[in-house]
């Protein structure tokens, strides 16, 4: 599967047009003196509303049966140390309930500490597993909007945005009554990126360049400065990020540009090469979540390594490229995935200097 699968399967299928004004039945009638009066004043004390990217849901208490419906509803969850009962992902990477989450969840399995249901894939999960869960709340995300109306005769549902990962936190914070903790890990995040960008002081002083690719095995490549964190997280680093002469900046933050192996040479004032692997054919190998990574990057590695073009840059020539996998940025767009970045980003980019 090509690039441009992938990041259907891990953006667009997720980012298919602008969330629905959908509303829940009750935000629907006209809008009187009483009604406003509602919207504004929840019915009990323990109760809030909650705005969100599909309009607005009255959640109650602290909710303590969660369903999660992918990676960018899991992850915020996980970060405020809320375990969900069930999950479903992106993309099929596993069959039958995960009973052991850090074997069968990329990245973010390790993080959930006990065994839970796995009710589909995101943007189409099974409506009927998670009835029988008996949710008190269910958090999709982009991709979700289709089934909104059905998920909310469920249990209060929120939708987030995953191009919005700070105000997605703050929401689903807020949904699970704990806003406050929600403000704090942003705090440590960007505590943690501003205390990165000193470490990656002296490198960016030296090879400030960098560019930035996405691709499974090089058949397509794609400019990656646009896939959200990816590449605005480097920019925060300090580095500058390149592109082809006369390309036009897009207006969408998950566009892909593709460009071809042979305008590379164009861009070889790159100090430093890095690319995005991802590799979603051929699951059946993957024995457990171990050799993850590996399998992401084995076949763009190999590619490279054998392409006269790639291995003609000058950032070839003196060993500053280095691959991580794309998930990592696009599939975790929050603050465990920020962390799990910067911590691949050091590790590549500073031990090797």
């Amino acid at each position: 599967m090509k690039f441009s699968v992938s990041i259907r399967l891990l953006v667009s299928v997720m980012l298919v047009g602008a969330i629905a004004a959908c509303q829940p039945a009750q935000s629907d009638r006209p809008a009187t003196d009483e009604t406003a009066n509602e919207s504004n004043s929840p019915a009990t004390p323990d109760c809030r509303l909650v705005e969100h990217d599909a309009g607005e849901t009255e959640i109650c208490g602290q909710p303590q049966r969660v369903v999660a419906l992918g990676p960018y509803a899991l992850e915020p969850l996980l970060a405020l140390e809320i375990q969900p009962i069930a999950f479903a992902d992106h993309i099929s990477l596993h069959q039958g309930d995960y009973d052991q989450p850090s074997q069968q969840i990329p990245y973010l399995g390790k993080f959930v500490t006990q065994p839970i249901a796995n009710v589909g894939l995101a943007y189409n999960p099974s409506l009927e597993s998670i009835l029988q869960l008996k949710p008190d709340l269910i958090v999709g995300a982009e991709g979700s909007e289709a089934q909104y109306t059905n998920l909310s005769e469920i249990a209060p549902t929120i939708l987030v945005s995953w191009s919005e990962p700070k105000a997605s936190l703050e929401i689903i914070g807020q949904a699970v009554d704990r806003p406050e903790q929600a403000k704090q890990i942003l705090q440590v995040t960007e505590q943690r990126i501003a205390n990165a960008k000193e470490n990656f002081a002296p490198l960016v002083a030296t090879r400030p360049q960098m560019l930035l690719l996405g691709s499974s095995e090089l058949q397509e490549i794609f400019l990656a400065n646009y896939y959200g964190m990816c590449g605005s997280l480097l920019e925060e680093l300090g580095f500058e990020l390149l592109t082809p002469a006369g390309l036009e900046e897009p207006q969408s933050d998950s566009h892909s540009i593709p460009v071809s192996i042979e305008t590379l040479p164009q861009l070889n004032d790159a100090d430093l090469v890095l690319l995005l692997g991802n590799n979603f054919t051929e699951l059946e190998q993957l024995d457990g979540l171990e050799n993850f990574e590996a399998h992401q990057l084995a076949k763009l590695k190999q590619a490279w390594l054998e392409n006269p073009i790639a291995q003609s840059l000058d950032a070839s020539k003196t060993g500053q490229v280095y691959f991580i996998p794309v998930y990592i940025c696009v599939g975790l767009p929050g603050v465990i995935g920020a962390e799990l970045y910067l911590d691949e980003l050091e590790q590549h980019l500073l031990t090797t200097q």
